[in-house]
């Protein structure tokens, strides 16, 4: 464990899992950004290096064919990511939303990563091959730099 690392990022590796290449399950990630980057591209680093070698295994075009922004909260919007999520109304998104509200502490964990006054960017994205897998980025941004991800991806 990173003893460097947020509070609220040692809880979302409890509830979720740690950095991985599993390709399937769920998997958070932490990094500080710079502002310029900008947190589409960082989330998308994340999300390939989360499937690993079965990006390569079925190539981008599969991988991609799902990726797309679901979700942006809006600036002054009350910061609920629960709420956020249960709304998003995308088709291919909506399977995998229950999943992720069904882990343990999940509203306390994801509330603490998300909901805090620092997070100045927060953006959802649905994820899969285009085939048996399907799952969801959530990608938040605070304003010290700090990035959190959380993959989720399932057959």
């Amino acid at each position: 464990m990173n003893t460097s690392e947020p509070q609220y990022v040692t809880a979302l590796k409890a509830a979720y899992g740690s950095p991985s290449q599993a390709g399937f399950g769920s998997a958070v990630f932490f990094e500080h950004i710079n502002p310029k980057d900008k947190l589409d591209e960082a989330a998308l680093k994340k999300y390939k290096y989360f499937v690993g070698e079965l990006w390569e295994r079925f190539g981008e075009e599969a991988w991609m064919s799902a990726w797309k922004q679901v979700y942006t909260r809006p600036a002054g919007a009350r910061r609920d990511i629960v709420a956020e999520l249960k709304s998003i109304t995308d088709r291919d998104a909506l399977n995998s939303i229950p999943m992720i509200l069904n882990v343990a502490n999940a509203k306390i964990t994801l509330s603490a990563a998300y909901d805090d006054p620092a997070v100045v960017e927060l953006k959802v994205y649905n994820t899969g091959d285009g085939a048996a897998m399907s799952g969801v980025l959530v990608a938040g941004r605070r304003s010290n730099g700090e990035a959190t991800f959380l993959v989720f991806l399932y057959d």
